[in-house]
């Protein structure tokens, strides 16, 4: 007779994976009705244009182009044997206001509900990308996951923000911290859209291009210091290359890394973001978040260097890059180096317990650490903030 006390487990484990398609499309003038390009992205699905959809607007991009979300309407018209046509559209505060809190979220709920949007059907999005990441957590948890499909209007967005399967909010005074994963149905980059910018937001997208060429790409990191001045002045014939270039490098690691829903502990593409986040942050979000990746990577670049592993060059050259394209080179909440710090704490947390920082040993060439000498980072967070601001 078998002990009746014996304790007895069965394991019925299983590893699978999901066929994601992450489709992402460059183009000019989206809305116009010879292009092919939105329609175009609901090829996979036959029974698209039996679907509901709505459009959620970025109010900063309505403001500047406040016939967009018509004529993107008339256009899902024009294909509707391709596509479905929004009923709704919906104007939502644009900048990280959409990011601060539940209303955003609400608000977008609260459509999808009203306009009857099952897990089949799609809501649009076209703006920042804090609407676009408040707008994706609102269409991740309706029916526990609509389609969405993105239309990014600002560099940050096209070079990075939109490329990712990450949305969220921020809540208890840390970035981010509410959020999911959700590949997005599609992302439809419009490079006219960027017309519309003022220069300084413009500009502040490339610090991730930046970023990414310095984590991955030693070329493109070349490519970007010969334009910086013509980006800085607005030239898109000049920013485009390295928008797509940028965009190409971080979907590739999101999709061909190993790691898209960031079950690992490092995230090479958050290289200079603790910093970054803490900063946001602590200026109750006043600085933005391209600004922010800017000032992050010259603290992270220079604790490199003092650590013998970037050489002064390598980051004399990474510094005058950004310097050429306008973006900051120190802030006085740098000041408060305590309370910058205190971002490396968080961001342990954030990835799940065990800190992983990517800094580096040259131009293109990252790495991961696991421990930060705390008094040599205070050394490079006031060497940031002695320097002044470009």
């Amino acid at each position: 007779m078998p002990d009746s006390t014996t304790s007895h487990s069965t394991s019925l484990d299983q590893r699978f994976t999901l066929p994601f398609v992450h489709r992402v499309r460059f183009t000019h003038h989206v809305a116009a009705l010879t292009n092919p390009t939105l329609a175009d992205v609901f090829r996979d699905d036959a029974s698209a244009a039996s679907r509901r959809a709505v459009l959620v607007i970025d109010m900063g991009l309505h403001h500047a182009r406040p016939a967009l979300a018509q004529e993107i309407v008339r256009y899902a018209q024009a294909h509707a044997a391709q596509m479905p046509v929004p009923s709704e559209v919906l104007v939502v505060h644009g900048g990280e206001r959409a990011k601060c809190g539940m209303q955003t979220v609400d608000e977008v709920l609260a459509l999808i509900e009203r306009a009857k949007i099952c897990r089949k059907s799609t809501v649009f999005v076209a703006g920042g990308g804090a609407v676009i990441d408040a707008v994706g957590f609102a269409a991740a948890v309706a029916h526990r996951g609509v389609r969405l499909v993105r239309i990014p209007s600002t560099t940050l967005a096209q070079d990075d923000g939109a490329m990712g399967v990450k949305n969220g909010i921020n809540a208890f005074g840390k970035k981010n911290f509410t959020g999911s994963f959700a590949v997005p149905w599609a992302v439809v980059c419009d490079a006219e859209l960027l017309r519309t910018l003022p220069v300084a937001v413009f500009r502040a997208g490339f610090s991730e291009a930046v970023k990414i060429a310095l984590l991955k790409d030693p070329t493109f990191f070349d490519n970007i210091a010969a334009r910086a001045s013509r980006i800085a002045a607005h030239d898109l014939d000049a920013a485009q290359p390295v928008i797509e270039r940028s965009a190409a490098l971080h979907l590739e690691h999101i999709a061909q890394g190993g790691d898209p829903f960031e079950l690992h502990e490092a995230r090479p593409l958050d290289f200079g973001h603790w910093a970054a986040h803490r900063l946001e942050a602590l200026s109750a979000y006043a600085v933005s978040h391209g600004h922010a990746v800017a000032l992050g990577l010259l603290i992270d670049c220079r604790y490199s260097m003092l650590k013998g592993w970037l050489s002064p060059q390598d980051f004399e050259r990474i510094q005058a890059v950004l310097a050429a394209l306008h973006l900051p080179q120190s802030h006085p909440l740098l000041a408060e180096e305590a309370a910058i710090l205190e971002g490396l704490e968080q961001f342990r947390e954030h990835l799940g317990g065990t800190l992983t920082v990517t800094m580096l040993r040259g131009i293109g060439v990252g790495h991961e650490v696991h421990e930060i000498d705390t008094d040599l980072m205070r050394q490079a967070i006031s060497m940031t903030a002695a320097c002044a601001i470009a």
